[in-house]
């Protein structure tokens, strides 16, 4: 403990807007937005984390602006006259910052009439006189007037950056703005402020007032020297603008005199209580702070990282191990093999390590390998650089580094071991890049997953490394582009130098590793271990291998397609041009709202912020429903252009040039409810029904001797209604083969036609969506009373769906999750959210979310088994190659078309059990040809 006391006054009106800006958008369980709130809660639990260490505070307060009128704006009333109001997530997050504060048992002081900054710095007056150091806990430029150096052992005044992690004193003011603290106010007061509206002198900058400063030592030395200083126009503002600096000095001045609220003595620490912050941080959802929260218990013993990993591996051992601070500096560069036989024969006594490659290219089929990291526990980590070369390829020396055939050899027997668990994040990439060099990577976890699979939903940033070390281990990794730069200067991270490669690659497999010890006792806690163990982290190597397999594409076919979408978009240019009376550029959408709206003066036009109308594709047809025929042919127009972009055009240049086949790369985190995501090509957003859509899959083909087989789940989202709501209508439907469309209309409607079949075909969907009365009746093109009319015939018909729906928005609501039949969580944060079209928008998605995640559920265990089953059956040369919707595609030898059929049919039909009982069956509708197109 410090022998002098220490006053730590936290700027927590300053730090709420830091945190806002730099944290990503982050809702608490209830709904309410609660970024700045992490952000604020997380610096107050690192302040009380310092307690017993030698400058770590002995006294504490927060401090906090009550208003926004204060006595500066008696003295001119333009003071912060053009600040914006607050955002708007971030106004309900004010009364969370005070209760974050008493949760810590922490005095929280404001004062009418005053800004924080006053009464820091009465605060920071009186603890000097007292002979107390202080630290002011903010990056305000304004309180730096405040710091001092100690003199003789006597009291100092320093500020602390909690963001940066940086402490400030005389020498940092000095360095940023050319003159010592107690000068800054004058510079201040001559440069003005624009936010503040402080109004300084025109023309003089944070350089010119310091340069005069530093000269005539104060601002009323300036003023007074003003009318001898050589004619410039700086001197004239100088003489001119007198009143407005003396009232900017005034403005910028803190006042150091006010009553004291609280003696410096009420502001001790003496602990912080532990329910109260608890009981917070639980109502909030702050589970990564809950967690810390437990791992510093009192009493609690450190273990060793290696030992409490093995233990981590139980789900009978929930507690969290502590971790050592990460050290960038503190990791091996390997280029010699003894080293890397030494930290080879550590992983294996360690049991369970992290691994990362760094290659040139996200493309994982295409990427060149660079480097690979490992880190056997937390804090211990090495990079061994294979691939570097000189940033100067032609004359520059290549870096020492061992080759790859050496890497490879010693590393093959670590990596396949099966007593030795290999972490990743994203570890389908590093699986993709090392079976390439023969490194088979087995048995394995994916800490991206194990996110994913705990907090889907919870937040709006992701599940990257970077994002997630923020979120849960508060740490800011070194970014990808701070080693490679930017723009024209980029480098391939193969250039990079092998310090600053080390320092990068050791700290992703650093943080890999330390992210593992946090989700794995989660799983268990928290009911995701079945989801997990049994759907997910299975399909990784499954997926990876259908990465690796891509499928032919047709060249020729997507060039002449490119040529006849040229045409036919040309042919629409003429009709719109037509139709306008003009030419105009249709992809403009500023030149396509003026057309529409201002020159046809067709109605409905809005503008948005931008100034220009909107012209969405929902605004477009609507107008297309009321007749306006441009509006059609722009929609047609807009669907051909994206297509040729997307796909006739783009996938040619990414066949790639070894395979002659396109890879996609599949996200197991990109959808919410659990769904692949397919990406650099998305082929999931080729459109099903329409002809173009099919002309595109035709350009999928088989290699010679082969066909294409794809098997489609037949209506899977409305068979899982049928027995998630209990629907026996829809159940017996189903288990009698029945057409559920006509059996919905029969329902409906009275009787089966095209119409009402179709009719009761949108309806069925659409009510699993949570579509409203609007959506309906602008999906059927009829008024809003009667698609509420049969919303509510639908409900009385089938009312187990109405159930269901009114029980899963009641549960959700209370949780703050969903779930899957297989224990998927999906969180809905915006599920109490005060907006109403935010929280609507939450609760359609919630509706949808168990049934949906149910169907991706089961087409992941179908994928998982499909391999096993055919190799069982001999037929090993049949490729799954795609996952699209609820659809595989498969490349098969002729030969093996009838064999393959049945067992690809049973493995999908039968994918719920055992897991799940199912009480209607699973669909599963087979097509073969030589494209993918004519496989449907």
């Amino acid at each position: 403990m410090a022998t002098r006391n220490h006053l730590y006054l936290v700027d927590g009106s300053g730090y709420i807007f830091r945190a806002y800006h730099q944290l990503p958008p982050l809702t608490n369980r209830h709904g309410t937005p609660a970024g700045a709130v992490y952000g604020y809660t997380a610096m107050l639990w690192k302040l009380a984390d310092a307690l017993d260490k030698e400058e770590g505070p002995t006294h504490l307060a927060v401090i906090l602006d009550k208003g926004s009128h204060t006595f500066r704006n008696e003295m001119y009333d333009q003071y912060k006259a053009h600040r914006p109001p607050p955002p708007e997530d971030l106004i309900p997050q004010f009364p969370l910052i005070r209760e974050a504060t008493r949760a810590f048992s922490l005095p929280c002081i404001e004062e009418d009439g005053f800004e924080a900054d006053d009464i820091i710095a009465s605060y920071t007056c009186k603890a000097i006189e007292a002979g107390w150091d202080v630290t002011i806990v903010s990056s305000d430029k304004d309180l730096m007037q405040l710091i001092a150096l100690s003199s003789e052992g006597g009291p100092a005044v320093d500020m602390l950056d909690t963001m940066k992690n940086e402490r400030r004193s005389a020498p940092y003011v000095l360095e940023k703005f050319g003159v010592r603290p107690d000068q800054l106010g004058d510079v201040l007061a001559l440069m003005g402020d624009a936010v503040d509206n402080v109004p300084g002198v025109p023309g003089i900058g944070a350089k010119t007032a310091a340069k005069l400063i530093v000269e005539y030592d104060n601002l009323d030395a300036v003023l007074a020297a003003a009318p001898t200083m050589k004619p410039s126009k700086m001197r004239d503002n100088l003489i001119e603008h007198e009143p407005m600096a003396r009232l900017s000095r005034q403005l910028v001045a803190l006042h150091c005199e006010m009553d004291l609220p609280h003696t410096l003595d009420e502001l001790k620490l003496d602990g912080i209580p532990p329910e109260p912050l608890r009981n917070f941080l639980e109502d909030q959802g702050f589970k990564a702070l809950l967690s810390r929260m437990a791992a510093h218990a009192p009493g609690k013993e450190k273990p060793d990282p290696v030992a409490a990993a093995a233990a981590l591996s139980d789900p009978g051992t929930p507690d969290f191990i502590d971790l050592p601070p990460i050290d960038c500096d503190g990791y091996e560069m390997v280029t010699t093999p003894e080293r890397l036989a030494a930290w080879v024969a550590e992983s294996h006594a360690s049991g369970i390590i992290a691994i990362d490659t760094e290659t040139d290219s996200l493309d994982s089929v295409a990427a060149n390998l660079v480097g690979i990291c490992l880190a056997t526990a937390p804090g211990k980590a090495c990079y061994i650089p294979i691939g570097h070369r000189s940033s100067d390829d032609m004359f520059g020396e290549v870096p020492q580094q061992l080759s790859l055939s050496e890497v490879v050899a010693q590393l093959k027997p670590l990596f396949c071991d099966p007593a030795v668990l290999k972490i990743g994040h994203n570890i389908k990439y590093d699986i993709n890049v090392l079976i390439r060099h023969g490194l088979d990577v087995s048995p394995i976890d994916d800490t991206m997953v194990m996110s994913f699979d705990l907090d889907a939903g919870q937040s709006l940033a992701g599940h990257g490394m970077d994002e997630v070390a923020h979120a849960v281990l508060e740490h800011s990794c070194i970014t990808f582009k701070e080693v490679t730069g930017t723009g024209k200067k980029a480098i391939s991270f193969a250039q990079v130098p092998l310090d600053a490669a080390t320092r990068y690659g050791g700290e992703d497999a650093d943080v890999t590793w330390r992210l593992w010890t946090r989700f794995k006792p989660r799983l268990a806690q928290e009911a995701a271990t079945r989801v997990y163990e049994l759907v997910d982290r299975p399909l990784i190597p499954v997926v990876a291998g259908m990465e690796r397999a891509g499928i032919k594409v047709d060249r020729d076919h997507l060039s002449r397609l490119s040529g006849r979408f040229a045409q036919e978009m040309a042919r629409l240019e003429e009709e719109i041009h037509a139709e306008a009376g003009q030419p105009f550029q249709i992809g403009s959408t500023q030149q396509l709202g003026a057309i529409l709206f201002e020159k046809l003066g067709y109605k409905g036009g809005k503008k948005g912020k931008s100034g220009a109308y909107s012209t969405d594709v929902t605004v477009l047809e609507k107008m297309k429903a009321e007749g306006a025929t441009i509006a059609g042919l722009v929609l047609d127009w807009r669907q051909l252009a994206k297509l040729k972009s997307t796909y006739t055009d783009s996938l040619q240049t990414q066949i790639n040039p070894d395979t002659g086949r396109v890879h996609t790369s599949y996200s197991l985190t990109g959808a919410q409810t659990g769904r692949l995501s397919s990406n650099d090509p998305n082929l999931q957003n080729i459109p099903i029904r329409t002809e173009t859509g099919k002309q595109i899959r035709d350009a999928f083909i088989a290699e010679p001797g082969n066909v294409i087989l794809a098997a489609d789940y037949s209506q899977i989202e409305l068979r899982l209604a049928a027995h998630m709501a209990d629907v026996p209508t829809l159940r017996e439907a189903f288990l009698r083969g029945e057409d559920i469309h006509a059996a919905t209309a029969k329902e409906l409607f009275g009787e089966v036609n095209r119409d009402t079949r179709g009719r009761a075909k949108t309806i069925n969907f659409a009510i699993l969506y949570g579509i409203s009365r609007w959506g309906l009746a602008q999906r059927l093109e009829i008024d809003a009373d009667e698609a509420q009319a049969m919303i509510s015939r639908y409900f009385d018909r089938f009312p187990g769906i109405s159930a269901y729906i009114n029980e899963t928005l009641e549960s959700v609501r209370h949780k703050g999750f969903t779930q899957t039949l297989f224990g998927r969580k999906t969180w809905f944060n915006q599920i109490k959210s005060p907006i109403q079209h935010v929280r609507q928008g939450a609760e359609r998605a919630a509706i949808n979310a168990p049934i949906q995640g149910t169907s991706a559920d089961i087409i992941k265990r179908a994928m998982v088994r499909m391999g096993p089953a055919l190799r069982e059956a001999g037929l090993d040369r049949v490729k799954m190659l795609l996952q699209v919707h609820d659809e595989l595609v498969f490349e098969v030898p002729q030969e093996d078309v009838e064999a393959a059929s049945p067992i690809i049919h049973r493995v999908m039909a039968g994918a719920a059990a055992p897991m799940v009982e199912l009480s209607v069956p699973l669909g599963v509708e087979i097509g073969t040809g030589p494209s993918w197109g004519a496989a449907h």
